[in-house]
């Protein structure tokens, strides 16, 4: 990109399609960009600013003097060029509106700024990076994302790990040990919470400042990050980013009324106005903020390799009245915000025209219908969308006393009938842990930690095995009691207390079921992917259902209960003859269970149960996930309905035969043996 030439003429040819809407690579004309004139190799600063009177640059290069801009034509753009003007030079432009009044503003387009509370831009080139992760992208273009596993880790970079005197991991050390941490762990994704400049570092990232720089505080070197994605990809790792197209950060000195007039942002107060987050809506009916934030999403996803981009606040963008305050319907009296819907209809399809395997992911909190549904069918075209209504159901069950739990079933069930509507990842993000609403192991009641572990292990275990795409936030996986602190790093010392290990032993066990178990990832968006054996059983509040793969053989049957109450000789429905045998039991004392012992195989009866003509006979450990798959199974075709009740009469009458032997026999011990209390393990060191 270094020494393009950006004179008069190729300016106002690309600025014409910048405000068509249709420039989506606008980052290489837009902004300090190095470039040579008549010989002589320099910088030209373009900006882009339609109302301003005049427009001037300072900088190292003069002395900090205001050298003045000219116009590009009728474009509403201003450049000039400047030959002594160098790489990582300080600069800021100064804009004149139309009532006469000069203010200094940062570089839209800048690739770098410094650290806040300083507010200059500063000169960067993007390196000419020599990517190694050929093999990855190619993988990446051979693969069904909707039916491989996919089960991402959010990071907040800053504070995953720090140093021991208290300063942030730099990238290189981030790929020294957060990539082999995430590989061990078993997830396939990392996604980043923003990485773009935001002044505010307690706005975690989604108060942007700067679209399209790093972050001065994680490193302005773009080459360090480049150099993160591509070893990430080598080892097999994907890496997703979070990006705010919705608002923007409100401060004077950046893109807020860049000109003097509304610029970025609504001329409509009552649109512009972000109350909720104290920050400025773009108006993304203005084909030039099309063009700006289009080019951006792009720019992460080719500059940097990012395999997918996660679109903050989804809501914000679809609904008019979303924010607190005041609201102007549109143009039909109503809250759809048109302008919103149809940019992000725009940005999925240029995104996906340029590669099909790219993701992208929306948090929208609502019931809008089609967020995931194809472009030609209506939809806006996403790939995913998180699925709020399951994360605030299951949450709020969890948070419940065991036994009151009853009373509440419907919050479990009633995500079954929505299941399948998009195409959902399930999430306990960052948003989950903060604010007083205490870490996911601080929501768990019980009246010890082992109490709140079986609770958090049962419920990690019903959110891996039901259908859907997964993500959680770092910290989760190591049962940290502590809610996410964005200035210091995870409570890691917490391994060393009882419990804590063996969850996150748990946690990496069950992510291994997910990525290698097909029926718990092969149909996660499709109603061939599960059938329900129990979601009537409010009174014993159990769950259980099996997810199933394409082929036949391959299904993992799920029985989740969720009170502390061990349901002795529990019989499960199975669909065919054969042997079962258990691949998980969150209660086992590697985990941090009351189970020394697990019987580890299952004869299936011929005895009707939970629909199905066959069933085995459990004990069903209390508060606890259980999971079984088949061994050495018969196959039965059940397609034909004659064949069906023959099969049941069968069964039926096997089962009498089994009744009256087992009446005749004396009652064996049940198994497996509990232990009545559980003596505390003396920490580790």
């Amino acid at each position: 990109m270094s020494n393009q030439p950006l004179d008069m003429a190729s300016l106002e040819h690309n600025m014409y399609f910048f405000n068509l809407g249709n420039h989506f690579q606008a980052y290489e004309f837009l902004g300090a960009r190095q470039t040579t004139l008549d010989g002589v190799t320099g910088y030209r600063f373009t900006v882009w600013a339609p109302n301003a009177k005049r427009v001037y640059v300072k900088g190292y290069f003069n002395d900090w003097q205001e050298t003045r801009m000219e116009k590009v034509g009728r474009t509403g753009a201003w450049t000039v060029f400047i030959e002594n003007a160098k790489e990582w030079d300080l600069y800021k432009y100064v804009i004149e509106a139309r009532t006469g009044e000069k203010k200094e503003k940062q570089d839209p387009f800048a690739f770098a700024y410094e650290i806040a509370p300083a507010n200059a831009s500063i000169i960067q080139n993007l390196p000419d990076y020599q990517w190694q992760d050929q093999a990855w992208y190619e993988k990446r273009q051979k693969s069904n994302v909707y039916k491989e596993p996919l089960n991402i880790y959010e990071v907040h970079q800053s504070s995953w790990r720090r140093h021991e005197d208290g300063s942030a991991y730099t990238w290189a050390d981030l790929a020294d040990e957060l990539i082999p941490y995430v590989k061990e762990m078993g997830y396939t994704h990392i996604e980043f919470m923003p990485l773009m400049e935001h002044p505010l570092e307690m706005s975690w990232g989604y108060q942007i400042g700067g679209y399209y720089a790093l972050a001065g505080r994680y490193g302005t070197n773009f080459e360090h990050l480049m150099a993160f994605v591509d070893r990430a990809h080598q080892e097999g790792i994907g890496l997703i980013v979070d990006w705010v197209p919705g608002h923007f950060v409100v401060n004077d000195d950046a893109m807020a009324y860049y000109d003097g007039t509304p610029t970025f942002e609504y001329s409509d107060p009552n649109r512009a106005n972000n109350i909720r987050w104290g920050s400025l809506n773009f108006d993304l009916g203005k084909s030039q903020v099309q063009s700006f934030l289009i080019s951006n999403a792009l720019f992460w996803l080719e500059k940097f390799h990012f395999d997918g981009i996660r679109v903050d606040s989804v809501s914000n963008i679809l609904y008019l009245d979303y924010d607190e305050g005041p609201w102007t319907p549109n143009e039909y009296g109503n809250n759809v915000n048109l302008e919103g819907l149809g940019f992000l209809r725009k940005l999925n399809k240029e995104v996906f025209l340029r590669d099909p395997s790219y993701l992208m992911m929306a948090e929208e909190s609502t019931a809008w219908p089609g967020v995931t549904a194809n472009l030609d069918h209506g939809g806006i075209g996403f790939n995913f969308k998180w699925n709020m209504g399951w994360m605030n159901d299951t949450l709020k069950f969890f948070s419940l006393d065991p036994l009151s739990r009853k009373y509440n079933y419907k919050l479990i069930t009633f995500t079954f009938m929505y299941m399948f509507d998009e195409n959902f990842v399930l999430g306990l993000s960052h948003d989950e842990v903060v604010h007083g609403k205490h870490s996911l192991l601080g929501r768990m009641p019980g009246n010890s930690r082992y109490d709140q572990f079986c609770n958090l292990r049962v419920m990690e275990g019903y959110r891996m095995t039901y259908p859907g795409k997964k993500l959680t936030f770092m910290g989760n996986e190591i049962g940290q009691f502590l809610e996410w602190r964005w200035y210091s790093q995870l409570e890691w010392e917490d391994l060393n207390r009882e419990f804590n290990s063996e969850y996150n032993h748990f946690v990496k066990s069950i992510n291994e079921l997910y990525l290698t178990k097909k029926a718990l990832h092969q149909n996660d968006l499709n109603r061939n992917g599960i059938s329900f054996l129990e979601a009537d059983d409010a009174d014993r509040t159990i769950v259980a259902y099996i997810r199933q793969a394409d082929e036949a053989e391959e299904l993992v049957v799920c029985v989740h209960n969720f009170t502390p109450v061990q349901r002795d000789n529990y019989r499960i429905g199975v669909p065919y003859p054969g042997t079962y045998q258990v691949i998980l039991n969150s209660e086992m004392a590697e985990f941090g269970g009351n189970w020394e012992y697990q019987q580890e195989v299952f004869e299936a009866e011929p005895i009707p149960a939970q629909r199905h003509l066959y069933s085995i006979e459990v004990t069903l450990p209390s508060m606890a996930t259980f999971l079984l798959e088949p061994l050495e199974i018969e196959l039965i075709d059940y397609s034909s309905q004659a064949d069906a009740v023959q099969k049941e009469k069968e069964a039926l009458a096997k089962a009498a035969q089994v009744n009256q032997t087992k009446a005749k026999q004396p009652q064996k011990a049940k198994l497996p043996k509990t232990k009545k209390t559980r003596k505390r393990k003396t920490a580790r060191k």
